[in-house]
């Protein structure tokens, strides 16, 4: 699996897993209540860049997140930008790419056994209800560790067809969905041989 941690010694790395994941949760509140104008939406956006660099995880960081977003936000702004108008398009993109970069931040500071450790405990009152908080806790840190993979299995194939000279376009989407399912089942395949599932 394509680790989603960066190594560092900033800010951001030295708090505690379980304040860094409750803050996400308020800023994301906040965002999504707060941010409904274009400057309110873009200052958001620029508040957390700024706390990227402040934390030490450098504009490299930051750019290397906005580009994984590229197709989402091109997707949709253009999306919004022709149904509800340029106002609407930039406040939902720029609201979007706030959060998103805000849990990026998030998961590039914290070791994944960190977050595990934190989401176990905080579902722990539901057990009481029968629900199982080791599995629910392991899926979610999956599917967040799952986006990189397949961002990296599309940067993978993009260079094979520049290696053959080719543009498949749309039918990409059959092969690379054929690449998730077979990575998925080596996951589940190691998950099984370590007894967790």
């Amino acid at each position: 699996m394509i680790p989603l941690y960066r190594p560092g010694n900033g800010m951001l790395h030295r708090l505690p897993a379980a304040a860094k994941l409750c803050a996400l949760v308020v800023v994301s509140l906040v965002i999504s209540i707060w941010a409904g104008t274009v400057v309110a939406a873009v200052g958001a956006l620029l508040a957390v860049i700024a706390v990227h660099l402040i934390a030490g995880l450098g504009l490299r960081e930051v750019l290397r997140s906005i580009w994984q977003l590229r197709w989402l936000i091109l997707v949709l702004g253009t999306f919004l930008w022709v149904f509800s108008g340029a106002e609407a398009a930039v406040v939902a993109v720029a609201r979007m790419a706030s959060i998103l970069l805000a849990a990026a931040a998030v998961t590039a500071s914290t070791p994944m056994g960190e977050m595990l450790d934190v989401l176990r405990v905080a579902l722990a009152p539901l057990r009481r209800f029968g629900v199982n908080a080791d599995a629910v806790s392991l899926t979610l840190l999956l599917v967040i560790a799952m986006v990189p993979v397949i961002a990296g299995f599309r940067a993978q194939m993009r260079d094979a067809e520049r290696a053959r000279g080719v543009r498949l376009g749309w039918r990409m989407v059959l092969p690379l969905l054929v690449r998730a399912l077979r990575h998925g089942d080596q996951v589940a395949e190691a998950l099984t041989a370590r007894g967790l599932a």
